[in-house]
């Protein structure tokens, strides 16, 4: 099954969830409700090819943390992400064993094509 990692508490997420084909059958996983577990951050991290590829670096707390000063390895992004949801770059989408990270419009439009 298809699944959508997002924040009900964003509005870009919520937009882009309400732009999405009704007919087509996702499974929705709030990240702040129901956290990412290790094996589902491992499965993402295979399809993208690396951890830094799914962190945010406009997370908030990427600055208030000073993040961006600092020499990030693979092992400290998945370590944040699994900390804190924020430094997930959302909305994770895997349709078709395929992954498509963040809110870009480029991305967006991979995301509506796969679901054509």
């Amino acid at each position: 099954m298809d699944i959508i990692y997002y924040l009900a508490s964003c509005d870009t997420c919520r937009k882009i969830i309400k732009s999405l084909p009704k007919e087509h059958d996702f499974k929705f996983h709030d990240i702040k409700q129901d956290p990412i577990t290790v094996a589902e951050l491992e499965k993402m991290r295979e399809l993208a090819g690396s951890y830094e590829a799914l962190f945010s670096k406009k997370a908030v707390l990427y600055k208030s943390m000073d993040l961006k000063n600092k020499s990030l390895t693979e092992e400290d992004y998945k370590k944040y992400i699994l900390e804190h949801y924020t430094f997930l770059s959302r909305p994770v989408f895997i349709i078709k064993d395929k992954i498509y990270i963040g809110n870009t419009q480029q991305n967006m439009l991979q995301v509506m094509k796969a679901l054509a």
